[in-house]
């Protein structure tokens, strides 16, 4: 058995340790050898550090809850372990893609239904309340996101908050107004 086998059955132990023991020591070691090759695989690949650092731990704890998915036969630790990493990467660059603006269209429109200009005055007005009546700090991350048009990358390293303290902020201000607006 060379070094590179040797090396891989003790990753495959590791993982059968934390599958069936919850072993806090074997994914200790798992998380601190795979942790910053993780991040750099990722770095690498067009991620920035911090959101490279939240991808690879979030890749390590998907390790520890989903150890009982990993297959030694089908796939080295290693192999497992970046598979994870790169569809993490794929899912947040998926929700990071803003949509497409609306076809423009050419020439004079249709006036707008009367009714239909005073539900949406109506609308924004309540909309606008339910803004200011946040918290500072959420409404502030609102304001930044879909005002001001920022990444949620690019607020947490305006605001030096960690990338998802601004991801739970957000969500919990998006689930206030959805419910100030029923």
């Amino acid at each position: 058995m060379n070094d590179s086998d040797g090396k891989r059955m003790l990753w495959v132990s590791h993982m059968v340790r934390i599958r069936d023991n919850q072993d806090q020591t074997a994914f200790a070691e798992l998380f601190e050898h795979f942790a910053p090759r993780v991040k750099g695989f990722l770095i690498k690949s067009g991620s920035d550090a911090s959101l490279a650092e939240e991808c690879a731990q979030e890749v390590l704890a998907t390790c520890w809850h989903k150890a009982h998915m990993f297959d030694p036969a089908r796939a080295s630790v290693a192999t497992w372990i970046f598979t994870i990493a790169r569809n993490r990467k794929i899912d947040v660059l998926r929700k990071q893609r803003r949509p497409e603006p609306e076809e423009l269209t050419w020439g004079p429109e249709e006036e707008p239904d009367q009714a239909d200009v005073m539900a949406l005055q109506q609308e924004s007005e309540l909309l606008g309340k339910a803004i200011a009546e946040l918290p500072t700090a959420q409404r502030e991350l609102i304001e930044q996101a879909y005002f001001g048009d920022m990444s949620h990358s690019e607020i947490a390293q305006k605001t030096g908050l960690p990338l998802g303290t601004i991801k739970s902020r957000i969500r919990l201000a998006l689930e206030r107004l959805r419910h100030a607006m029923k």
